[in-house]
């Protein structure tokens, strides 16, 4: 969330935000609620003080001078109960309020009202081409029975699938290509120096988190909403993860880090669920909008001054993973109206996939500066002992179904099998998916 007293500071620029975003708040009524907050915190703190005058003066007052001072303080006491639960009332109206406010957009992020308005920053690679005409990744999948929606569909439903065969050695590939990158100091310092970017090159920490959480949790991240979007348990009050940094961030909750121990960088396997609420009959072929995918994702805690760079660090290892892969690809600056509430800047990778002949995003990155951090409690303490909050950076290493739908179709050849990028060959133990044995 945005501090209360930056809001006041900065009303336009935090108006301006809410309008860009598309965000239903309203920061006058905000305001205002805070105007009545504070002013009811200074009367029960002078009624609170008043009280402990009247209980010292209970203790020395005698006969009925006694009675009056404590039927005075019943009196009062009887008024504050009515203003706490006031004061309470207005606190929840407060903060569900201050907690609908948008993050800031960054400067250099471009304006629009959804992705019309996303502007591709640079390109690699070039559109592949072939001497054939290419097929999409489900024809791909079923011939080579390695994707299997429609017997999924009868065990769980739409939107489901089994992945089977060399398909799943491939995934693994992809995670195991990743972490040796992401855990290797030496990679990670080539790949930031490649990207002239001036950074600690500390490696990240492996973990496969809980793909449950309770939904206070979810809300202080500020991924509750939409809420539809969202596998809800209420009687348990758990939610499933859409993605693996909605439980990494939470890892240092009501925590003090200090300044010498970052940056601090996870990288997150799981598997992640959307209901996919608004997407009725779009995309319902193949695995590219699935209710249950895997990903592999980055999390990052550091210093507010490095968050900018960090971010752009994120970027150059998604580009490295993608390079290797041989995919081509685009760079894309989200806009105002496309970005997610706690974004402060996001970029995502869109990878050509000649079987749909288009980009399509196979990876995100955000930034949020202290909007989550503030929520969680998670905060730095610097030499001079001072504490702010950390800034937060969350990025996909691999969306490991929509990768393996760029190698399928990216990969293809004219016999129908599907040759392995250079370097997965050693993780799946092949160069061809499909070849007869």
């Amino acid at each position: 969330m945005l501090d209360i007293h930056f809001i006041r500071e900065n009303i336009d620029l935090v108006k301006d935000a809410v309008v860009k975003k598309g965000a239903d708040v309203d920061i006058d009524q905000l305001l205002k609620l805070d105007d009545e907050r504070k002013k009811l915190r200074q009367e029960l703190d002078a009624k609170r003080a008043e009280q402990n005058r009247r209980s010292n003066e209970i203790q020395l007052a005698k006969g009925g001078e006694r009675e009056k001072v404590i039927e005075a303080m019943q009196h009062l006491k009887a008024g504050m109960a009515e203003e706490e639960e006031r004061y309470q009332e207005l606190l929840k109206e407060w903060t569900k309020l201050l907690l609908s406010v948008p993050n800031v957009p960054s400067p250099d992020t471009p304006v629009g009202p959804d992705e019309s308005g996303n502007v591709v920053v640079r390109k690699w690679g070039e559109p592949t081409k072939f001497d054939f005409k290419p097929k999409a990744h489900w024809d791909i999948g079923r011939e080579l029975g390695i994707i299997d929606t429609e017997r999924a569909g009868e065990v769980s439903g739409a939107r489901f699938a089994y992945l089977k065969g060399d398909l799943v050695l491939m995934q693994f590939a992809l995670i195991s290509l990743a972490l040796k990158v992401l855990t290797s100091r030496e990679e990670l310092a080539a790949i930031a120096e490649k990207a002239g970017l001036d950074i600690v090159p500390t490696p990240f920490v492996p973990v496969i988190p809980p793909v449950f959480m309770r939904s206070d949790v979810m809300g202080r991240m500020a991924r509750l909403q939409p809420i539809e979007e969202r596998y809800f348990f209420e009687k348990d009050d758990l939610v499933l993860v859409g993605s693996a940094e909605h439980t990494l961030g939470p890892l240092h909750m009501n925590e003090t880090i200090d300044e010498a121990q970052l940056p601090i960088r996870y990288a997150g396997y799981s598997t992640a669920f959307r209901r996919e609420a608004g997407a009725a009959g779009k995309d319902t072929r193949g695995i590219l909008r699935q209710h249950q995918f895997d990903k592999l994702e980055l999390e990052s805690f550091v210093r507010p001054e490095d968050g900018y760079r960090e971010q752009e660090f994120f970027v150059a290892i998604q580009e490295h993973l993608m390079q290797l892969l041989k995919l081509p690809y685009q760079v894309v600056a989200i806009c105002t109206g496309d970005m997610g509430k706690p974004d402060h800047r996001q970029f995502d990778i869109e990878t050509w996939m000649p079987g749909q002949d288009t980009y399509r995003e196979t990876q995100t990155s955000d930034y949020m500066g202290g909007y989550q951090s503030r929520r969680l409690n998670t905060r730095m303490r610097n030499k001079e002992g001072d504490l702010t909050h950390v800034h937060m950076n969350d990025a996909t290493a691999f969306a490991i179904g929509r990768t393996l739908i760029a190698v399928i179709e990216n990969y293809q050849q004219a016999d129908g099998t599907i040759k392995v990028p250079e370097a997965l060959v050693p993780y799946v133990g092949k160069d061809i998916i499909g070849a007869a044995r």
